[in-house]
């Protein structure tokens, strides 16, 4: 028989996996709080034994008070403050309180953090990040640690639960409407390449161009990173050609505030000259002179089911682990029909 089908005999307790795992109580306990001490053969051992014998999966109730974590990148932007939002209403309808980690990387954890939060023992964990390595996911569910993965920012594995939203109908939904407006010339600008939701937006974005029968050139094809910065850089470059586009989609709202800013340094009107198109919908988008025109990712929604479903995981009554909320296009001010030309 292998370690990993050792039994369990009567009641799963601490007491009864250290037998079998032919360990002290007190490496069992190391393991559960993800203290050091213990060998890594060792540690996977007492965690399958965890597992295979019922007792991660006992102790279902939530008191009142419990942690749950949110784990996110930063916290310097509208995206992230909808997120915090979300999440913290669902905790405190159910009594929980919030925490907050921020590890500054959007793909992948610190070293430090699972330690970290094995240590804090929350009920569950939403986390922004996708590439939770099988070791990690399986150390959190030997602990009973449900986690989802909330607007991944790449591809998460199959079972990893994730909530997300529908970018790439959104990325061809704005280019739609840009179309429907008579513009043939536009640009895209995505986010970094390593996001699955920009390769999304911009994918949704080549469809609709293809559908519609207009060829993209290439020089109208940018990139940069989700910041106000990267928007005004690519905007200025794209502004700058001897045939500059009509129209811009940009990655994020962010990205096309700051195609706003670069169109009035250069002396240009929105939308008489150039047209932009926003994604996610934060507030900025809203305030800016004039109002964006943008695609809503609902993300304070999004948030708030990733966390019942973190909540349902941990109960044991989740009926799905993956949803995908739909986005949709908010026009505003800051599109319009092209400028006709004067032969």
């Amino acid at each position: 028989m292998s370690e990993r089908t050792l039994p369990v005999p009567g009641r799963p307790t601490l007491e009864a996996i250290a037998r079998a795992a032919n360990v002290s109580l007190s490496t069992v306990s190391k393991v559960l709080n993800g203290r050091p001490g213990v060998s890594d053969a060792t540690r996977r051992r007492v965690e399958e034994l965890l597992l295979d014998s019922g007792y991660a999966r006992r102790g279902g109730d939530l008191e009142r008070g419990g942690i749950v974590e949110l784990v996110v990148a930063e916290l310097s932007t509208e995206w992230a403050v909808e997120l915090i939002r979300g999440v913290e209403r669902v905790t405190r309808e159910a009594g929980l309180v919030l925490a907050l980690s921020v590890l500054g990387d959007h793909l992948q954890p610190t070293a430090e953090w699972l330690p970290g939060v094995l240590s804090r023992k929350p009920v569950a964990v939403v986390l922004t990040f996708s590439d939770l390595s099988a070791e990690q996911r399986r150390q959190l569910r030997a602990r009973n640690i449900p986690f989802v993965v909330l607007d991944p920012a790449g591809d998460p594995p199959p079972d990893a639960p994730a909530i997300g939203a529908t970018n790439w109908a959104g990325g061809r939904s704005a280019t739609r409407h840009l179309l429907e407006l008579g513009h043939r010339r536009i640009a895209v600008i995505s986010g970094p390449a390593d996001l699955l939701c920009s390769r999304a937006r911009s994918a949704g974005f080549h469809s609709a161009m293809a559908e519609a029968g207009v060829e993209v050139d290439p020089a109208l094809v940018g990139s940069g990173g989700f910041s106000r910065s990267a928007g005004e850089r690519e905007g200025r470059r794209l502004l700058a050609l001897d045939e500059p586009p009509t129209a811009i989609v940009a990655g994020n709202d962010l990205q096309a505030l700051g195609v706003l800013d670069a169109a009035y340094g250069l002396g240009l009107e929105v939308p008489a000259d150039l047209s932009v198109v926003g994604f996610d919908d934060v507030a900025p988008a809203g305030w800016a002179r004039p109002a964006l025109t943008t695609v809503r990712q609902p993300l304070r929604e999004m948030a708030e089911e990733a966390a019942r479903l973190a909540l349902r995981l941990r109960a044991g009554t989740a009926d799905t682990t993956r949803l995908e909320l739909a986005t949709s296009l908010v026009v505003r001010e800051s599109t319009a029909a092209p400028r006709a030309k004067v032969f």
